[in-house]
């Protein structure tokens, strides 16, 4: 509903939802995502930890990147976190990466609890993948998933802004790629649909997508085993010989 709701409702006048709202909104959903996961055990001390140091290593990324021509850092790894602690952290990480990140680039606006929610469902999508698939068409499979989530967080991104854009133009098109309030859902999905394609699909949503196959591919062999280790908890096995050379295993 935060992003379909102009194609859903009739609302009187001038009347809008205000985007500061919907970030109030999304706050007890982050909350409630949180206590579900630690009530299930699923977030421990050593995950919440770890979930820190990706949200601080995905401000950092965001800055370095900061979305250049549609080059983003973050969404890959944000994939590759998914997958390994699941859909309940990537929900959570996507939010708070975007959140940090965005205060530490000073890119606080409207869009903001929509950048939050719709790469919160990308974690959450990546944690949903086939959990038995290994090795190379693990790879593949998480590389084929980041593909289409850069063009699918586009999308989300332009249905966001859409209805409050104005008489749209673009050149070699006859008519407004304007959202018209109370026209049929059908005629406003077409709208958007060549809205999309001709101002970020061909450009911004395929550099992402290319950035992302790319990262992916390089580096995610190396992140994955990184994460997974990190997510094991620590057992360490040792030998203590006694003074007559017995041996004693002693687990910790």
């Amino acid at each position: 509903m935060m992003l379909c709701w102009p194609l859903l409702l009739q609302a009187p006048g001038e009347a809008r939802v205000d985007p500061p709202f919907l970030f109030v909104a999304l706050l007890p959903v982050v909350v409630a995502v949180v206590l579900a996961e630690l009530t299930e055990g699923g977030l421990d001390a050593r995950v919440l930890a770890m979930l820190g140091v990706l949200s601080a290593v995905q401000a950092v990324l965001r800055a370095v990147s900061a979305g250049t021509a549609g080059v983003e850092l973050v969404f890959f790894m944000l994939v590759l976190a998914g997958r390994v602690f699941g859909p309940g952290f990537g929900f959570v990480l996507g939010c708070t990466s975007l959140f940090a990140s965005a205060l530490m680039t000073a890119g606080v606006g409207p869009w903001l609890p929509f950048q939050m929610m719709c790469s919160a469902w990308l974690g959450m999508g990546a944690g949903l993948l086939p959990r038995r698939v290994r090795g190379r068409w693990e790879i593949a499979m998480l590389a084929a998933y980041g593909v289409v989530a850069a063009y699918l967080f586009g999308a989300l991104m332009n249905l966001s802004s859409w209805p409050f854009l104005l008489g749209v133009q673009v050149p070699g098109h006859e008519g407004s790629l304007a959202f018209v309030p109370g026209a049929p859902l059908l005629d406003n999905l077409s709208t958007f649909l060549v809205y999309t394609l001709v101002t970020s699909t061909g450009s911004f949503d395929t550099v992402r997508a290319v950035t992302n196959l790319v990262a992916i591919v390089l580096l995610g062999p190396a992140v994955l085993t990184t994460l997974r280790r990190a997510a094991r908890r620590a057992t360490v096995v040792g030998t203590v010989r006694s003074a007559d050379d017995a041996q004693e295993p002693v687990r910790a």
